[in-house]
């Protein structure tokens, strides 16, 4: 990116103006180059620091508990974790359960792992009262905090109402919206939606993931704020996976998570029957059950090490896997 003539205060992510800067520009300084971005230096420089490994265990409980119990907010939260020998206060707690972007669902939605950008535009919810009556009527996308032995990852997927079928994922170590734009561009490469709905979180509200929308005639809603169930499909969807692999299976690693995530989704969509679709499966629903799914492309992860994580992810590793 050409620095000359750039103005302050660009509309970009903090993480955007980071990647912007040039180390070993010939004729503009970093200090310049941060200045002319907007960018405080300090911010240039941070790295930020992992939770203790106490921390850590805290969140795995939280975690855990949540699922069974999701209407617990901070006090209840609190006071069980005291039931189970740890004798934490509730600043803890709020701390930790904001950063794992969980907030009890009744009366309020859950706190979403995607910040809200205020300069973003938000959407309309179009969903109310709407039956939901065929494939690629509507899709959702969401992003959930999947735990490690050590560390953690975000985990967005994008599913198809109607049928369940999860039509494509990606995991990152970040909150960035690249991860959701590589996702949205893969569930487009398999059709099109009548109207994608998400949440109100930067991620989903960027001009990046919104323009790929528009580009392709598809309607934007987005949840509207205090709405428990506007995107229950894919509270399901993380409840379930929680459950039935994450939990089970307690991945070592960031790679180690992609792979078994793989194999999970390709299960979920495959083979796990649904009461909800008279015992079908999500393939068979979407008229798919015949050849690999979407779902199962090996998304990429960034170069990156998790606190407590002795994997570098120096390149992208291939996690299909049909069985």
């Amino acid at each position: 990116m050409s620095l000359t003539g750039l103005k302050k205060n660009l509309d970009l992510t903090l993480e955007q103006k980071r990647k912007s800067i040039e180390p070993c520009h010939k004729k503009i300084s970093i200090y310049r180059q941060c200045e002319l971005l907007g960018l405080n230096r300090s911010s240039l420089y941070y790295k930020p620091c992992g939770e203790t490994e106490y921390n850590e265990q805290l969140m795995k409980l939280i975690d855990e508990q949540y699922i069974k119990t999701p209407f617990y907010g901070i006090n209840k939260m609190t006071a069980w974790l005291h039931r189970q020998g740890h004798h934490v206060n509730h600043k803890r707690i709020r701390r930790l359960m904001r950063q794992m972007g969980l907030e009890a669902v009744y009366p309020h939605r859950k706190r979403s792992l995607s910040i809200p950008d205020k300069q973003h535009k938000i959407y309309p919810y179009l969903l109310k009262d709407v039956p939901i009556e065929q494939t690629d009527q509507v899709w959702s996308a969401d992003i959930t905090y999947i735990r490690m032995h050590r560390g953690w990852v975000y985990l967005v997927a994008i599913m198809d109402w109607f049928s369940r079928y999860v039509l494509s994922w990606e995991v990152s170590v970040t909150l960035e919206s690249d991860f959701c734009v590589e996702a949205l561009k893969q569930a487009l490469s398999f059709g099109r939606p009548q109207v994608f709905n998400t949440d109100q979180g930067s991620q989903f509200t960027s001009t990046e993931f919104t323009k790929i929308l528009q580009d392709a005639s598809v309607q934007i809603s987005m949840d509207g704020k205090g709405r428990a169930f506007d995107n229950i499909f894919s509270e399901r969807l993380w409840r379930t996976v929680k459950y039935e692999d994450v939990y089970l299976r307690d991945y070592q690693t960031v790679s180690e998570a992609r792979y078994y995530l793989g194999r999970y989704f390709e299960f979920y969509n495959n083979d796990r029957l649904h009461e909800a679709l008279g015992y079908d499966t999500p393939a068979e629903v979407y008229g798919v059950a015949v050849g690999t799914p979407v779902a199962l492309r090996a998304p990429s992860v960034p170069t990156a090490v998790i606190h407590g994580d002795d994997s570098t992810l120096e390149t992208t590793v291939s996690c299909l896997d049909n069985g």
